[in-house]
């Protein structure tokens, strides 16, 4: 039996765009919903699960960064942004928000095509419930490899798909620098300077889901000139 197709959601304030994206998207396989504005957004994510929400940053009242960072309290979906603005700072402020990543508008519907491939392949895979745990220790936080899961005492902490996938590439690496453009490399993005300041940004992200003082890091480190390291206890 085949896995069911991926339910992406697509908020855009736009009509138009909304109908042709549901239309390409699903002519590529997927399960596609829309919603008009964060607040119908909200309301459609009250009743399902997605495997990743298509955003638009420019809407009318809660902007598309502002509900990015508000549904990143409640939920790890991956969420894909995009925006009209091509400023570094402005999709800097995306991926400190939670976005996964982030896509110019005007673009091919080929390249969005790609992207959310490239992160639905990033989603880990789901583990039996057999599956021996693998720890790692990181101070109160324990992060389990086999699972794909990060913990504090009894509590799961949210990871975003890019920041899991960057725990496996530093977990198939401990105590060993992982340059910034393999970190780039193994994300599935382009190549380029831009990307390598995204990598840094995903990073500081992540620091402050496991450092007691994401500011002078003790387990995620910066390894001058070489890259990032994880050093676990």
């Amino acid at each position: 039996m085949s896995d069911p197709a991926p339910h992406l959601l697509i908020v855009d304030d736009d009509e138009r765009i909304r109908g042709l994206l549901r239309k390409f998207l699903m002519r590529h396989g997927f399960l596609v919903s829309i919603a008009r504005d964060a607040e119908h957004a909200r309301r459609v994510l009250a009743g399902l699960e997605f495997d990743l929400i298509v955003l638009d940053v420019m809407m009318p009242g809660e902007d598309g960064v502002a509900l990015t960072r508000s549904l990143r309290s409640e939920l790890a979906t991956p969420i894909l942004l995009l925006t009209a603005k091509g400023e570094t700072a402005d999709r800097i402020a995306g991926l400190e928000a939670g976005a996964d990543d982030y896509l110019a508008k005007p673009f091919e519907p080929k390249e969005l095509l790609l992207r959310i491939n490239a992160i639905l392949r990033r989603m880990p895979e789901p583990e039996a419930e057999t599956a021996l745990p693998k720890m790692l220790h990181l101070g109160p936080v324990r992060y389990d490899i086999e699972r794909s899961e990060l913990m504090q005492g009894d509590e799961t902490i949210r990871l975003t798909a890019t920041e899991t996938q960057l725990m496996r590439i530093f977990s198939e690496h401990l105590r060993q620098p992982v340059s910034r453009a393999k970190l780039v490399e193994d994300l599935g993005r382009d190549k380029g300077q831009a990307q390598e300041r995204a990598v840094d940004v995903q990073i500081t992200r992540l620091r402050r889901k496991i450092e007691a003082d994401p500011k002078q890091p003790r387990y995620l480190q910066t390894v001058r000139g070489e890259g990032y390291m994880l050093a676990p206890d």
